[in-house]
């Protein structure tokens, strides 16, 4: 058991240098497994309305609210991730994508 530890916890230091990338890429899987939820949403949403409205209303929630959350969460899921000891970062950031990825699989995005 004392091996598995030790390796998991390895792995773990090993991610550290790419913290930001591996929280940059956990926020751009959520908005891709969850942003045809939101397109969709929207689109119900606004079905009646004009098309400079529809067209304005899809750039702004597409180009600004998903790049926003990029750009917000992204640094502040880093630093919570930073915080982690070696053996829980592993376990988290393995857990994060794993789920991730079943949810996309479930979504029949995959």
């Amino acid at each position: 058991m004392d091996t598995l530890l030790h390796y998991l916890a390895e792995s773990g230091q090993f991610m550290r240098p790419w913290i930001d990338d591996i929280a940059m890429a956990m926020v751009a899987c959520l908005l891709v497994v969850f942003g045809s939820d939101i397109n969709m949403i929207l689109r119900r949403y606004l079905s009646g309305t004009n098309f400079l409205i529809r067209t304005s209303a899809f750039i702004f929630v597409n180009a600004f609210g998903y790049g926003l959350l990029i750009v917000a969460v992204a640094p502040w899921l880093a630093k919570q991730m930073t915080a982690l000891s070696n053996l829980w970062l592993f376990v988290a950031v393995l857990g994060t994508f794993i789920f991730l990825g079943s949810w996309a699989q479930r979504n029949q995005q995959v």
